[in-house]
């Protein structure tokens, strides 16, 4: 990773920085939102009601990678489990180590809010991102199952 690589929070006038990441990201997965879901999740992601949080990657002093996270509740723990829902990094600043610092700083962030574990999910093509994530963390076998509403 470049030492000019910075991990920090978003500020609420960075939109029009977060939002073509954020495009590339449901881009990436053949999927879209309406306007009003990117109205609403930038909103949840500055509001320190909301258990959502966003943090980028800044490299040159661009934008380069982001990573949404949220914590909630488990039976099985006292603490919040911290899910990363989201991460994504522009095409041409892959590999410079930047998905990984954004995992690394969801990390240090879950282990001080008291989370007992991060867990997320990719899809099972995503061989480039199963490769850093394999690294980074265990796959403990378990199957997703949903329904739609």
């Amino acid at each position: 990773m470049s030492s000019d690589v910075l991990i920090r929070a978003l500020r609420p006038d960075e939109r029009a920085a977060w939002e073509p990441l954020w495009k590339g990201y449901l881009d990436f997965y053949k999927t879209s939102v309406p306007k009003e879901v990117y109205d609403t999740t930038w909103a949840r992601l500055h509001d320190p009601a909301e258990p959502m949080w966003l943090l980028g990657a800044y490299s040159g002093g661009r934008l380069l990678g982001i990573v949404h996270y949220l914590y909630h509740r488990s039976c099985w723990t006292v603490g919040n489990y911290c899910y990363l829902q989201d991460l994504f990094v522009a095409e041409g600043a892959r590999k410079l180590g930047l998905g990984r610092a954004l995992i690394e700083a969801v990390y240090e962030k879950a282990r001080t809010d008291g989370a007992s574990r991060v867990h997320w999910l990719t899809h099972e093509t995503n061989a480039t991102a199963r490769a850093l994530y394999d690294t980074l963390a265990d796959r403990p076998g378990f199957i997703q199952y949903r329904k739609l509403f």
